[in-house]
């Protein structure tokens, strides 16, 4: 089997692992992750290696630019303490505590290689806890915590790790690590902000779909690249590259570009994810090789002993952060004491590591000191966060009983009476300038008339009825515009109409739901 053929049978393994997942209710890296363990051992399957720098240079930038896009900036501002305690603090203290056990149990690593492995070990992966959300709901102040972490703490691993594999070889001076860290953030920020302003601009004077999606796909590495080649962070300015493009979409793009857009990256976020968390799997093989004659049972002990102490450090941590004035915790508790406890035990349950980690380990010279157990003390962590906590993560939220109401309030309500206002508001003022076209008016203000009158209202007893409705409305939109598909598909197999036509009276009904799902 050659390599083409793996990576044919990789694909077809990512959908087929999706499906189960979504259909189990279960984090869909989990069971790739799995799903590339069982590769691995399949016979005839060629060697993939994963190169570090093919994580750290190809799938992490486009992925991180894809999540600071969508992500909301006004509710990462909102909560940036309980951010920054996450994405810094957390970090640095996990990577301590994993040095200072490691280091007391195999006295002969030395402080510098124990704290490389807490650095490694220390940035989550958002997309394994998130993936459930969508299904099983959690507020957006959650998902804003996790997803938010998982954006910046990156760049603290990586910066931390870099600075500890330097001292293996030489000393750790302490003034001099903080501000490297703060020279490369601040440098990263700022190129991924001239980036994304110029990109932005560059995009706003086209109107080629498709040229437009190729740019976007460019961003991320212009972004990157320069920062990591001038020993900035490249993570940061990634990211930042993401908020700037993401903040102005709405305004440089047209409807057309957008949709194609969102579609591509969805594809391309779904494709990278998926091959990085089967690349993961795949590695353990190659990892146990690597061991030597180092007894099982010493292994297992340092791998148990490795994860209770970051998982259960997470969970101290987030426990003990969320005392501090200004917390989601403390907020949430005003009202509903068991939730805010329930939803912050969510937050440290949900911090499952991925691919950063394990290119991290891979990246590290072959005579650093222990390599080969540090790669398999980081899969190790890897795996029991991805399985353990991923497993059983749908189970804790469920545990939470969120009622489902947002904390901070329904915006989609607000904003969604805001635009059908606004609408009504000028059809009246456009009715006089058009007098021939008033049955079309006469339309438009019926359809935002009905969306209107079926908005959720402040009682919940109303509010259940009303979404009932809405629910059972776009039910019968959906059947309305099927039955419509069905017809112009019939056409064309009749020969009546050719492909083109077919597909342009499609995507003005592909349109028309995405509106109702949107």
């Amino acid at each position: 089997m050659d390599i083409l053929t793996a990576v044919l049978a990789i694909l077809v393994a990512i959908a087929i692992l999706f499906e189960i997942a979504r259909r189990v209710g279960v984090p869909y890296p989990t069971l790739l992750v799995l799903g590339g363990l069982a590769l691995a051992f399949l016979p005839g399957l060629p060697r993939i290696k994963l190169e570090p720098n093919l994580v750290l240079l190809v799938f992490l930038p486009p992925l991180l630019f894809s999540a600071a896009a969508e992500s909301p900036i006004r509710d990462l501002r909102a909560n940036r303490g309980a951010l920054i305690r996450l994405s810094v603090g957390l970090v640095i203290f996990t990577m301590v505590i994993v040095g200072a056990v490691v280091q007391a149990v195999i006295p002969g690593l030395g402080w510098a290689a124990a704290l490389t492995l807490g650095a490694i070990v220390a940035p989550t992966d958002a997309l394994a806890a998130t993936s459930v959300f969508p299904r099983l709901g959690a507020p957006r102040t959650i998902r804003t915590l996790i997803e938010g972490e998982a954006l910046f703490n990156d760049a603290t691993a990586l910066v931390a790790y870099r600075a500890a594999v330097v001292a293996v070889g030489g000393t750790f001076v302490l003034s001099d690590s903080i501000a490297s860290f703060f020279v490369a953030a601040i440098g990263g920020i700022v190129i991924g902000f001239l980036v994304g302003r110029i990109t932005g601009e560059i995009l706003r004077r086209l109107d080629d779909p498709p040229v437009e999606v190729l740019i976007s796909v460019v961003i991320p590495f212009a972004a990157y690249l320069p920062a990591d080649g001038l020993g900035l962070s490249g993570v940061l300015a990634a990211v930042t590259a993401g908020f700037v493009i993401g903040s102005r979409l709405g305004t440089i793009l047209s409807p057309d570009s957008r949709v194609l857009w969102l579609t591509s990256w969805k594809m391309i976020g779904f494709v990278l994810n998926g091959f990085v968390f089967v690349l993961i799997g795949l590695e353990l093989p190659q990892i146990l090789q690597g061991l030597g004659g180092r007894p099982a049972l010493e292994i297992l002990g340092l791998v148990v002993l490795v994860s209770v102490v970051v998982v259960v450090g997470r969970i101290v941590w987030v426990f003990a952060s969320s005392l501090l004035p200004g917390s989601p915790r403390r907020i949430i508790s005003r009202t509903n004491p068991r939730l805010a406890t329930r939803l912050t035990f969510v937050v440290g349950w949900a911090g499952l590591r991925g691919a950063v980690s394990l290119a991290a380990a891979l990246a590290l010279k072959e005579d650093f000191p222990e390599r080969n157990l540090i790669l398999l003390l980081t899969f190790a962590v890897i795996l029991v966060t991805l399985v353990g906590q991923g497993l059983t993560l749908p189970w804790v939220l469920r545990w939470a009983a969120w009622d489902g109401i947002e904390l901070d309030g329904d915006e989609a309500t607000s904003a969604r009476t805001a635009a059908y206002k606004a609408g009504l508001d000028e059809i009246e003022r456009a009715r006089p300038d058009w007098p021939g076209h008033q049955p079309l008016f006469d339309r438009l203000e019926s359809g935002l008339r009905d969306r209107t009158q079926h908005l959720a209202t402040e009682d919940p007893d109303e509010t259940a009825e009303r979404r009932q409705e809405r629910i059972e409305h776009e039910q019968i939109q959906h059947g309305v515009i099927a039955a419509q598909r069905a017809a112009v598909i019939e056409l064309r197999d009749q020969g009546e109409i050719n492909d083109q036509t077919l597909r342009l009276i499609e995507r003005e009904f592909d349109l028309e739901e995405l509106r109702m799902e949107g």
